[in-house]
């Protein structure tokens, strides 16, 4: 597969939609309180020859970028409902864009999935319509970022960690922890590279859980005033050494290859890409103090013109070997356990761990903070909102 060539069209669709290549942080807080009542659908219908979706780039992929790689036109065949793809960069687009109340569903990630079922722009899924469902991982079901009291709120796609990477070429010895980016950043000064959204205090409360308890942070998306200002404090301190910040990928890619960043947060496609020609150049660890990660979750939109042909594309798109070709080109594990009989790399689910629960339930997930802590520890926390305004004063 050639991820690099990939890549580049990605950012080139991505630019002629006008889509700001860096994570914005203007679309509002995670919700608290009560869930908007907005009625789950009981039945299939016929379908309405249409589908408009929020997507992330490579995952509605209609042959215009290889012409190998079309499951948009299958779809189409099967169910005769035209796909309208819209694809955003950043999570805070996504939810902007469901919004409009333009779009049928969307592929969110664990930062917008809370976002959009409090603010009432999503709906309850019925999985009981969407065949496929059965044989998801049972990992990626009734979570909190993708549930609320029991009722999912969308369909699992695909998953990951963020990871820790290196330039052995000039990081001398393999770290295993993410002090190197955190507390001695500045042996790195400059070349330190850090995801680009309000999501990646997550990452910094995650690293203070671990080395000081006395904050008493339990999880990484539930913190309380006091603890959102040690990890902001420990953020804008790595700030001072940190040479590039990233949301579309391609950007880490080419800090890693031109040298300009040699140690930072990435995902195992990123190494997978920087590494395609067979040559080690970066390597990757899941630190000792744990990861954040992401699962992407199909939702779909609580005013949805076309519902049944959402409901269409979420079996569809999470068949076996439909979801295998997306996790391939994508590059994450595919969240359907029997996709793993249809890639084409036959090492692909082992590398990204597909099927081992024990590795991806020590993942936390991307989940929207909120005030009411997600965790149940109480309602005293920060919500989203407030995340947003010190990721601006972190980075300046």
């Amino acid at each position: 597969m050639k991820r690099t060539t990939r890549s580049v069209r990605i950012v080139v669709a991505l630019a002629a939609a006008g889509l700001a290549l860096t994570a914005c942080s203007s679309s509002g807080g995670g919700g608290s309180g009560s869930v908007p009542k907005i009625p789950m659908q009981e039945k299939l219908g016929k379908t309405e020859g249409q589908l408009n979706l929020v997507v992330w780039a490579g995952y509605a992929e209609d042959g215009s970028d290889d012409k190998s790689v079309d499951w948009v036109h299958p779809f189409e065949q099967q169910t005769g409902c035209q796909v309208n793809a819209k694809i955003a960069d950043t999570s805070d687009q996504m939810v902007a864009l469901m919004k409009t109340g333009q779009y049928d569903g969307v592929s969110a990630s664990g930062d917008a999935t809370l976002r959009l079922i409090y603010g009432g722009q999503v709906a309850p899924v019925n999985t009981s319509l969407v065949p496929n469902y059965k044989t998801i991982s049972p990992f990626l079901k009734d979570r909190a970022w993708n549930s609320v009291k029991g009722q999912m709120y969308g369909i699992p796609h695909g998953w990951g960690a963020n990871l820790l990477m290196w330039d052995p070429s000039s990081v001398s010895t393999p770290p295993d922890s993410w002090s190197v980016v955190f507390d001695k950043s500045s042996q790195y000064a400059g070349k330190v590279t850090a995801y680009d959204s309000p999501i990646y205090i997550a990452d910094a409360a995650l690293y203070l859980m671990a080395t000081k308890p006395s904050l008493g942070i339990k999880d990484p998306y539930s913190l309380t005033s006091k603890q959102l200002d040690a990890a902001v404090a420990l953020l804008k301190t790595q700030n001072a050494n940190v040479g590039e910040y990233w949301a579309n990928y391609l950007k880490e890619v080419s800090a890693f290859e031109s040298g300009t960043s040699v140690i930072g947060t990435t995902w195992q496609v990123i190494a997978n890409t920087i590494n395609a020609d067979g040559k080690t150049k970066v390597q990757t660890v899941y630190p000792k103090e744990g990861a954040t990660g992401w699962s992407d979750t199909w939702m779909v939109a609580a005013k949805a013109a076309h519902p049944n042909c959402m409901y269409k594309w979420m079996d569809f798109i999470t068949s076996p070997s439909i979801n295998a070709q997306v996790a391939e080109w994508f590059g994450e594990a595919p969240a359907q356990t029997l996709a793993c009989q249809h890639t084409s790399d036959k090492n692909f689910c082992t590398d990204y761990h597909a099927l081992d629960a024990a590795y991806a339930n020590k993942i936390h997930y991307w989940t929207t903070p909120q005030t009411e802590c997600v965790d149940g520890s109480g309602s005293d926390c920060t919500d989203y909102a407030t995340w947003a305004t010190k990721w601006e004063e972190i980075k300046g």
